[in-house]
C-alpha cells in the first residue's frame, strides 16, 4: 500500500501550486533566506505562549491583553510570511516595507498591553485620545490587510461594507438607517472593546481553536493522516465504487481535525482523485466525490471548522461538548448521502471495487491502531465534561507520546520545534479571519443591523416558515462564498440566525442551519472553490465539477430543513420512539434523491422516474406525518420493482437516461 501512495500521491511541488491557485491560505513565501529564523523563533514563541496560557496552574490573561498577544503576534508573521502578490511567493527574503508592517502591526496590538489600565478605565469615562485612535485606525487597517493576503479579499469586503455602513448607513431608506458614528467612536469600540476585534471570535480563538489547530498538526506529525487513508480503503475499498467510497471515509476522518474544505481537497485528492480516475470514474466526478467529502469534514465534529467553539458561545444553555454530540446525526446523514451518491454512480458506469491485493491489511491496520488515541482520548474527555483547554492539552501530549512508538514518527528536538512552528503558521489565517469577523460582528451589534435584516427576512417570508428557510439558505450561501469555515459561522450566525430564532425555530437549530449552508457555499455553482480545487486536480472542468459535487452533497441542503421542522434530529427532546422513524424515513429519503439526481437505481430511470424519485424522497423526509412518509416509500418501492424487472442484471445502459 505504500507504494502504492507513493506512485498515486501528487508530487509535492505540484500541491504547493494547486493550494496556492485554489486556497489564499497557501500563498505563502517560498524562499525565506536568513528571515527564517526571526519567523521560526515568533512563530514557536506564539506556540509555546498558547501551551503556557492553557496550563491549570495559569490560566488565560485578560481578554484584551491575551487577544492582543494572539492577534499582534499572527499579524507580524503574516506580514512576513504571506506576500502582499502572489508574484512575491518565489521572490527570496522578505522584503523591507513588509518588515515595517510586520512591526507596526505588532505594535499597534501591544499598545493595549501597554495603555491597559488607560484603555479600560479613565479613557472610557473621559475620551480617548488622539493617539488612542490613530493606532487603532492603524491597527484596523493592517488587519484588513494581513486578512486579504492570508485569507483573500471576500471577508476583507464585507468588513470594509461594514465600517462603511457604520460610518454613513445613517440615512439609509426601509429602516435600516442607524444613529450613526464618526470614526473616532467606531474606531475605538472597532478596536478597544469586546464587542468586535476582540469580541467572542478572537477570545475563542486564542483560548480553544489555536489549541487544537495544533492537536491537529501533531496528528499529521504522527501519520494519522496516512493511517486514516489505510483506513478508509481497507473498509470500503473492496466494494462498487470502492475508491471513490474510500475517499469520502477517508476526507471524513480528516475533517475531524482539519479547519479548510480545499487544503482537506488537495491534502486528499492528490492521492484519492487519481485512483478513481483509474478505476474508470469521470474526471469531473472523481473531483466532485474528494470536494464534497471535504466539505462536509467542516461539519464532522469534534472540530467542525473550528466553528464549534465559537457556537457553544453564541448558543446559550449549550456547552461545546454538547455540540460536538448534536452535531454527529446531521455529519453522518450528510456523508451517508454522499456515500450513497458515489454507489449509485458506480453502479451506472459498472465500476467495481479494488482487488485484495491493493488494500492494506487488516493486520497491518490493527498495528496502527493505536493513532486513533490522541483522537480517541480528546473527544472522551470532552463528552465527559472536561474543558476544551484540557482536552486539548491531553490529546496533545498523547499525540505526542504515540509519536514515540514507532522510529519513523518518533519526534526529537528539531521535529518537536517544526511541529511548534507549523502549530503557529495553521493558525495565521484562522486568527486573522476571526478578528476581521469581528469586525462586522461589531457593526452589526453597535448598529443593530442584525435584527434589521431578520426584520427584512421576515418580511419577505410573510407567514412561511419554508420561505424565511429559502431566503435564509440563499443569503448564507452568499455570504459563505470565498469565506474560510470560522469567518463564514461567525457572519451567518450574526446576521442571518437571528431571523430564524425571531419566528420561534430553537437556537440550536436555528445556527446549525445557517452553519450547514455557509458550508456549503464551497461546493455551490459559480464559487466552489473546493470543487475548482479538486477539478485542477483531475483535469476536468471546474463548473461541471462543481455541479457534481453539488449533487452528491444534496444531502446537505435537505438536511438543515428536517432538523428545523424536526429538532428531533439535533436531539431536541430526543427519545429512541421520536429519534428512529425520522432517521430512518430521512436516510430512505436520500436514497430515492440521491439516485435520482445520479441517474441509476436499479437501472437508468427514464425521466419521469427521477421525477417520482424526487417526489418519493421529498415525501419520505417531510418529518411529522408518518402517513405521506409511507405513501413515500409506496411509490419507491413501486420504481425499485418495475426497474428490476427491466434491469434483472443490474448492467448498465439497459434504459434511457
Amino acid at each position: 500500500m505504500a507504494d502504492l501512495t507513493n506512485q498515486q500521491a501528487m508530487d509535492e511541488k505540484e500541491k504547493k501550486k494547486m493550494l496556492a491557485k485554489y486556497d489564499k491560505e497557501a500563498t505563502f513565501r517560498q524562499d525565506l533566506g536568513r528571515w527564517k529564523w526571526v519567523i521560526a523563533f515568533v512563530a514557536i514563541s506564539l506556540t509555546v505562549f498558547h501551551l503556557y496560557r492553557a496550563a491549570p496552574a495559569v490560566g488565560p490573561l485578560v481578554y484584551l491583553v491575551q487577544g492582543a498577544v494572539h492577534l499582534g503576534t499572527a499579524m507580524g508573521l503574516i506580514f512576513m510570511i504571506y506576500p502582499a502578490t502572489k508574484s512575491g511567493i518565489t521572490r527570496k527574503g522578505i522584503p523591507f516595507y513588509d518588515v515595517i508592517l510586520a512591526l507596526l502591526a505588532m505594535g499597534s496590538s501591544f499598545y493595549i498591553l501597554f495603555r491597559y489600565d488607560w484603555i479600560t478605565g479613565p479613557a472610557r469615562i473621559i475620551g480617548f485620545e488622539t493617539m488612542d485612535i490613530v493606532v487603532a485606525t492603524l491597527g484596523i487597517v493592517l488587519l484588513l490587510e494581513a486578512t486579504r493576503r492570508a485569507v483573500g479579499l471576500p471577508i476583507v469586503i464585507i468588513a470594509l461594507g461594514a465600517i462603511l455602513y457604520g460610518l454613513f448607513g445613517t440615512n439609509l431608506p426601509y429602516g435600516f438607517g442607524h444613529g450613526g458614528f464618526d470614526w473616532s467612536g467606531l474606531a475605538r469600540r472597532l478596536f478597544f472593546s469586546s464587542e468586535a476585534i476582540f469580541g467572542i471570535p478572537i477570545q475563542i480563538s486564542s483560548t480553544y481553536i489555536f489549541l487544537f489547530l495544533f492537536f491537529g498538526v501533531m496528528l499529521v506529525r504522527t501519520g494519522v493522516g496516512q493511517f486514516f487513508n489505510d483506513l478508509a480503503f481497507g473498509l470500503t475499498g473492496r466494494f462498487t465504487g470502492g475508491t471513490a467510497k474510500a475517499a469520502v471515509a477517508a476526507s471524513a476522518m480528516q475533517g475531524t481535525v482539519t479547519g479548510s474544505s480545499v487544503a482537506n481537497t488537495v491534502a486528499s485528492g492528490s492521492f484519492t482523485i487519481p485512483m478513481m480516475k483509474r478505476a474508470k470514474f469521470r474526471p469531473e466526478f472523481a473531483a466532485a466525490a474528494e470536494a464534497s467529502a471535504s466539505t462536509g469534514g467542516q461539519i464532522m465534529p469534534p472540530i467542525m471548522g473550528a466553528a464549534a467553539f465559537i457556537m457553544a458561545e453564541y448558543v446559550s444553555d449549550v456547552s461545546y461538548s454538547d455540540i460536538i454530540v448534536i452535531g454527529i446525526i446531521p455529519a453522518l446523514l450528510y456523508f451517508t448521502g454522499v456515500f450513497l451518491g458515489t454507489h449509485f454512480e458506480a453502479k451506472r458506469y459498472g465500476i467495481h471495487g479494488l482487488p485484495k491485493s491493493e488494500l492494506p491489511s487488516a493486520k497491518g491496520l490493527l498495528k496502527r491502531m493505536d493513532l486513533i488515541l490522541p483522537l480517541f482520548t480528546i473527544v472522551y474527555m470532552l463528552v465527559t465534561g472536561f474543558t476544551p483547554t484540557a482536552a486539548a492539552l491531553t490529546g496533545i501530549g498523547t499525540a505526542f507520546l504515540v509519536s514515540m512508538f514507532r522510529k519513523e514518527t518518533r519526534m526529537g528536538p528539531r521535529s518537536i520545534l517544526e511541529a511548534l512552528e507549523q502549530g503557529a503558521r495553521v493558525a495565521l489565517p484562522v486568527i486573522a479571519a476571526c478578528a476581521s469577523a469581528g469586525i462586522i460582528v461589531g457593526v452589526v451589534v453597535f448598529t443593530g443591523l442584525g435584527g434589521k435584516i431578520a426584520g427584512a427576512l421576515l418580511t419577505l417570508a410573510g407567514d412561511s416558515l419554508f420561505l424565511l428557510l429559502f431566503f435564509t439558505m440563499i443569503a448564507c450561501i452568499i455570504l459563505g462564498m470565498g469565506l474560510p469555515t470560522t469567518a463564514n459561522y461567525v457572519v451567518t450566525a450574526s446576521m442571518a440566525a437571528p431571523a430564524l430564532i425571531a419566528f420561534d425555530v430553537p437556537p440550536i437549530a436555528a445556527h446549525f442551519f445557517v452553519f450547514y449552508f455557509g458550508i456549503v457555499a464551497d461546493i455551490t455553482p459559480p464559487v466552489c472553490l473546493a470543487a475548482y480545487a479538486g477539478a485542477g486536480i483531475a483535469r476536468a472542468n471546474p463548473m461541471r465539477a462543481g455541479v457534481n459535487a453539488l449533487k452528491l452533497a444534496i444531502a446537505a441542503f435537505i438536511i438543515p430543513y428536517v432538523f428545523v421542522y424536526s429538532p428531533v434530529l439535533l436531539l431536541e427532546n430526543a427519545t429512541f420512539a421520536t429519534l428512529t422513524p425520522v432517521l430512518v424515513t430521512a436516510i430512505i429519503g436520500m436514497v430515492a434523491i440521491s439516485a435520482a439526481m445520479m441517474g441509476y437505481f436499479f437501472a437508468k430511470p427514464f425521466w419521469y422516474e427521477r421525477i417520482l424519485l424526487i417526489v418519493a424522497g421529498i415525501m419520505l423526509i417531510i418529518p411529522g406525518n408518518l402517513f405521506i412518509s409511507m405513501g413515500g416509500l409506496a411509490l419507491l418501492i413501486v420504481i425499485g420493482v418495475v426497474q428490476k424487472i427491466r434491469n434483472p442484471e443490474g448492467a448498465r445502459g439497459n434504459a434511457p437516461a
